[in-house]
C-alpha cells in the first residue's frame, strides 16, 4: 500500500482543493491584503506536498509531473522578466508600474502591474518549491538519505 490510511487520503483530497484555492486567493489579492506571490506560491506548493505525503510520490507526480512543473517554473520566471521589460518599453524605466494610469482605487487592478508580478512570482515559487520537494523525495527513495 502506497501512502497513508484511507482516512488521511480522504481528508487530504478534500483539503488539497481548499489549500490550492486559498493560495490562488493570496496571490490574486496580495496587493490589497497581506500576502502576495511568494506566500501564495508556498501555499500552492503545500497543497501538492500534502498529496505527496498522503498518497505517495507517484500520485503527486501524476497530478503535476516533473516536466510540467519545470515548464511552469520557467513560465513564471519568463512572465516576471517580461513584466519588467514591458515597464522599460512603455514607461522608460525597468520594472516601472506602467499600468497605474488605468487603475481605479480599491479595485482588483488598482495596483497596475503588481498583481501581474504576484501571479508570475506565485507560479515560479509554487513550481520551484514543489520541484525541490519532489527531487528530494526521488533522491531518498528506498535508502537512507545521508548528508556528506
Amino acid at each position: 500500500m502506497n501512502g497513508m490510511t484511507v482516512i488521511v487520503k480522504t481528508i487530504a483530497s478534500w483539503l488539497k482543493v481548499l489549500i490550492f484555492l486559498f493560495g490562488i486567493y493570496i496571490i490574486i489579492f496580495g496587493h490589497l491584503t497581506p500576502g502576495g506571490g511568494f506566500a501564495g506560491g508556498v501555499i500552492l506548493a503545500a497543497s501538492y506536498v500534502l498529496l505527496m505525503l498522503a498518497f505517495g510520490r507517484e500520485f503527486a507526480e501524476e497530478n503535476l509531473s516533473l516536466p510540467i512543473a519545470s515548464k511552469l517554473d520557467c513560465l513564471g520566471a519568463f512572465l516576471f522578466a517580461l513584466i519588467a521589460i514591458l515597464g522599460f518599453v512603455f514607461g522608460g524605466v525597468f520594472f516601472v508600474n506602467f499600468l497605474v494610469r488605468y487603475s481605479q482605487p480599491l479595485h482588483l487592478i488598482s495596483a497596475g502591474t503588481i498583481p501581474l508580478s504576484n501571479i508570475a512570482i506565485g507560479l515560479k515559487v509554487g513550481a520551484s518549491l514543489f520541484l525541490v520537494i519532489l527531487i528530494l523525495s526521488i533522491s531518498c527513495k528506498g535508502r537512507e538519505c545521508k548528508y556528506e
